[in-house]
């Protein structure tokens, strides 16, 4: 990936697509200059992939507290009312005279209400689990995999920022890119004014001329290619901070990486600090607190209650009633669901433990690899500073020489050709090992905004 960013950096200067430059190059209003720590702090408050995952984030920290709820008091009420038929049954109630009557007696009845027209009826119900070592485990494993989910979201928080980072250096770059591109167009331009002068005077024939406009030429081409690749990387930048393309950049400082760092210090704070191999090892003890949930359910659940009823009919105990006890659940058997969850468990644990493992492989893996590329890319730098030196003098000599009359056109449009290619490979090149020692940082889980100042 770093070679790649470098390499990518080579070719922008020859083969970017051209696009006009935003308003702020084209205002006369100086545009805002934001720096690296800026970027990043910017990237914290306003970037959309990051507010995703703080809502992901707030979601895995509901994870413990749904299990929670389970453990704590639980309140139901319950209301109805009911219309329905009004229904009454005539009962005795004493004797009266009645003359129709061979006895001359009869009953007295009254009509005694059965089913009234109207019910209202209610219950509270209070609930607490007391004793459930299945719902005990089965917290734990909630808190630890809102633990292991916490640290996901972090190791993508960093990995969005070190995004931002990369694209706030790669941009620098560019920059610098364009600035080379505008001193080699001068020279380019001072290189035709000589070739034209001397052609009039007759010291040169007019290939020499030609050649230089021809350098010219290529040299604005390449500064408006060059243009258009800041333009491109500052709206990429801008759309990672949530805000228009109305700024500039300074040259960042240079990734806090010793010149030699200590390979298996920096293995040891992979293994400690960064958040995939951690969530990963925090995944053993959820996978294990869900085995122990599986193994709770073979005991019994014990909880206490409280109901009181009401209704506007008084029944045989009034119109009211309340309850209140301790009630016991226990499965005897579950037609083996629980030994099938064990065994489900035990391998969630065993894939959980090589998981972990294949997390750390593959961290040390990525630190050793990393350095490698750091010392790679850092011998690329150097290397090719030296050649942008050298062919800085050549360049001077040349011209030198070309004012003498001891060089031709031809040599110097060649000098002039090899500072241009070996300027661009400084600026790729430092920018490849800038992205190195990011990536170290990255990698063994020291990468902080707060420590780029």
């Amino acid at each position: 990936m770093i070679s790649f960013s470098a390499v990518a950096l080579a070719l922008a200067l020859a083969q970017a697509p051209q696009q006009g430059p935003t308003e702020a190059t084209t205002s006369g209003a100086a545009p805002t200059v934001i720096t690296l720590d800026e970027a990043l702090r910017l990237a914290k408050e306003r970037n959309l992939d990051l507010m995703v995952l703080r809502a992901k984030l707030d979601q895995a920290d509901e994870i413990s507290w749904k299990a929670w709820s389970r453990y704590l008091p639980q309140v139901t009420a319950t209301g109805a009312w009911q219309r329905q038929k009004d229904l009454s049954l005539p009962f005795p109630v004493g004797v009266v005279a009645d003359p129709a009557s061979p006895s001359g007696y009869g009953l007295r009845r009254q009509d005694i209400p059965i089913q009234a027209p109207e019910v209202w009826q209610g219950q509270l119900e209070v609930t607490q689990t007391l004793f459930s070592p299945a719902l005990i485990f089965g917290i734990r494993a909630a808190m630890k995999a809102g633990q292991a989910a916490s640290l996901s979201i972090g190791d993508g928080r960093r990995a969005l920022l070190f995004g931002v980072a990369s694209a706030y250096y790669g941009a620098s770059s560019l920059k610098q890119a364009r600035g080379v591109s505008e001193r080699l167009l001068e020279i380019a331009q001072r290189q035709e004014k000589d070739a034209r002068v001397r052609f009039q005077a007759g010291t040169v024939a007019k290939v020499a001329l030609l050649r230089a406009e021809i350098d010219r030429a290529r040299a604005e081409q390449d500064l408006k290619r060059a243009r258009n690749s800041y333009e491109s990387a500052r709206l990429a930048l801008a759309t990672l901070l949530d805000r228009a393309p109305d700024f500039d950049l300074v040259d960042p400082p240079s990734p806090p990486l010793p010149a030699t760092p200590d390979s298996e210090e920096l293995v040891r704070t992979a293994l400690q600090n960064r958040p995939d191999v951690r969530a990963a090892r925090v995944q053993i003890d959820a996978a294990r607190a869900t085995r122990n949930a599986a193994i709770g359910r073979y005991l019994p659940n014990v909880g206490a209650f409280l109901r009181e009823q009401r209704a506007d009919q008084a029944g045989l105990s009034g119109a009211s009633n309340w309850q209140a006890g301790l009630a016991l659940q226990w499965q005897i058997l579950d037609g083996g669901l629980r030994e099938s969850d064990l065994r489900e468990g035990n391998a969630k644990i065993a894939e959980a433990v090589a998981a972990s493992r294949s997390a750390e492989a593959k961290a040390r893996q990525e630190v050793l690899q990393a350095l490698l590329d750091l010392d790679s890319a850092r011998a690329n730098a150097s290397k090719a500073k030296e050649q942008r030196d050298l062919a800085t003098e050549n360049l001077r000599l040349v011209d030198v020489s070309y004012r003498a009359g001891a060089a031709t056109a031809v040599e110097l449009a060649d000098a002039t050709a090899a500072l241009r290619t070996a300027e661009a490979g400084a600026t790729a090149e430092t920018l490849g090992a800038q992205l190195a020692a990011l990536r170290v940082l990255q990698v063994a889980g020291e990468f902080e905004p707060t420590k780029l100042r």
